[in-house]
């Protein structure tokens, strides 16, 4: 509580002259009262091809650890498609196949299908965007009734990038909120992800993707996850 307090006080002496530090304590501030209690490292390549002007398709893979990165949590596949209604807006559908872990610590298939409502906009070197989405889930792994029936997600991510002009490096931030649908818990959150990262562009159609995220999960119980990401991009 005391270092709670400590960095209320300092947020509040630079209330007037360091707008753009408190706002970088305020996204910092579920990171630094949470309880670290895990450790995972997740690997990504994806791939993005523009069919027509409005049309985009891409694919990706992705492995994910935890249990202080011994663990493969998942492994999944994934295919979707954009479709670009106007310069600032989009749809886009998804399938996801997933291998996840499961009590018995054996893996098991998952099916997702998500779609998306998306929009971006670009102020200078900034760029902002945000993605609503919906996702079903639909699991092989049945260990009472309601594992065999689909689950509902809302999920809302906000993003903010800072594109240099100057320099092979494009900063970035983002939250993400997960909401249960059409069950007992829907109108909570079931989970928030907090992450700030680095785009290093290689060429015009290649780049990494290097980013911390801090994962609080709220059901079935509370858990915290400190998490490293490294994700391959390519156009083509």
């Amino acid at each position: 509580m005391s270092d709670r307090l400590q960095i209320i006080k300092i947020m509040v002496m630079m209330m007037t002259k360091k707008p753009c530090i408190i706002l970088f304590l305020l996204f910092l501030s579920p990171v630094a009262f949470a309880q670290k209690k895990d450790f995972g490292i997740w690997y990504g390549v994806s791939a993005e091809h523009k069919v027509t002007k409005k049309i985009e398709i891409d694919f990706s893979t992705n492995i994910r650890t935890f249990n202080n990165a011994s663990k493969i949590e998942e492994a999944f596949l994934e295919g979707g498609l954009t479709y670009n209604l106007k310069k600032y807006f989009a749809i886009a559908g998804s399938y996801r196949l997933t291998e996840n872990i499961e009590d018995n610590n054996s893996y098991y298939f998952q099916h997702k299908m998500m779609l998306d409502v998306k929009g971006n906009l670009g102020l200078g070197n900034f760029s902002f965007s945000g993605r609503l989405r919906f996702q079903t889930r639909v699991k092989t792994y049945i260990k009472d009734e309601n594992d065999d029936h689909p689950d509902y997600t809302g999920r809302i991510k906000l993003k903010a990038v800072y594109k240099t002009p100057t320099f092979p490096v494009n900063p970035y931030i983002y939250i993400e909120s997960f909401c249960p649908m059409f069950s007992a818990n829907s109108g909570t959150i079931g989970k928030n992800r907090f992450s700030a990262g680095m785009e290093f562009r290689i060429t015009n159609r290649q780049s990494v993707e290097l980013e911390y995220i801090f994962q609080r999960d709220y059901q079935p119980h509370l858990s915290d996850i400190n998490i490293i990401s490294i994700n391959y991009n390519i156009k083509f």
